[in-house]
């Protein structure tokens, strides 16, 4: 059987509001609950964004804290990963959570048009990140969203600022950035394995395109994302009830591909990451 795949579950982001869909988790305590839920589904890491009390992003050190607190509370085991993504924060302040050493948090490589604006990571914050995440002993994930931040984070990685093997995360589906198409994603993982070998990779569909890539992640031996925050429908017929709900689309379909769901000690092995607290 293949190597264990790593669910992991992206539950609030920066977008989606109440009006949006009612399942979407913006306080902590909604946070910490729908986590729960997708961890009981089997969910084995969650990538984390916390909202101001209007709904709009925070960089709230203690809103981050107080959705680690519960999480570890209630998730034994379950990787924490920090989002330092731009869509609504000031650049000063995206690191600004790190201090609290969550597991991982996500590094973007560079800068991507997105529909309503530029996604701005130039090459001095980038490095800067990089180095606090070095410091606090917080493991990256490198978001992809556009092919040049791949070899970027090469390139980092050369000059000492990430740590291999390396673990990427292709983002397929946003407007103006990378497509969803399997070609591109086959492309990527070449790629990979020929300048950061011994990297691990995940892939997050956005919108419609959210589980036809979890289906090529299973195919092709990477690892799976999903959650509200890239994709609010359970099919075109409805919204999903819940993150925990799209978490179970993926389990349902694992066994098809000859992939068995990583448990939260074994998605740390695969990582490379410390043991669970």
């Amino acid at each position: 059987m293949s190597e264990p795949c790593i669910i992991t579950v992206a539950i609030t982001g920066a977008l989606p509001t109440k009006d949006d869909t009612p399942a979407v988790p913006v306080t902590p305590s909604e946070q910490i609950e729908s986590t729960h839920e997708a961890f009981e589904a089997g969910a084995s890491l969650v990538h984390i964004h916390v909202r101001n009390e209007d709904q709009t992003p925070s960089s709230n050190p203690d809103k981050y804290s107080a959705v680690q607190e519960g999480v570890e509370k209630h998730c034994p085991g379950m990787i924490i990963q920090f989002s330092t993504g731009g869509r609504g924060r000031d650049q000063e302040k995206r690191g600004a959570m790190l201090h609290h050493r969550p597991d991982m948090a996500s590094l973007a490589t560079g800068s991507v048009n997105f529909p309503k604006g530029i996604y701005e990571n130039p090459p001095d914050f980038v490095e800067g990140l990089a180095s606090r995440m070095l410091e606090f002993d917080v493991k990256p994930e490198i978001e992809v969203f556009d092919v040049a931040m791949l070899y970027n984070a090469a390139h980092l990685s050369k000059k000492g600022l990430l740590k291999e093997p390396l673990h990427l995360q292709f983002v397929l589906g946003i407007p103006n950035a990378l497509p969803a198409r399997r070609s591109l994603l086959e492309f990527l993982i070449k790629e990979t394995r020929e300048i950061l070998p011994g990297s691990t990779w995940a892939a997050a569909g956005v919108a419609r395109h959210q589980f036809d890539v979890n289906k090529w992640c299973l195919e092709l031996g990477g690892h799976c994302r999903t959650g509200l925050e890239d994709n609010i429908k359970y099919d075109k017929a409805r919204l999903a009830i819940s993150n925990a709900e799209l978490v179970t689309k993926i389990v349902e379909v694992a066994g098809e591909y000859n992939r068995k769901l990583a448990t939260p000690k074994e998605a740390r092995k695969i990582l490379g990451l410390r043991p669970a607290a």
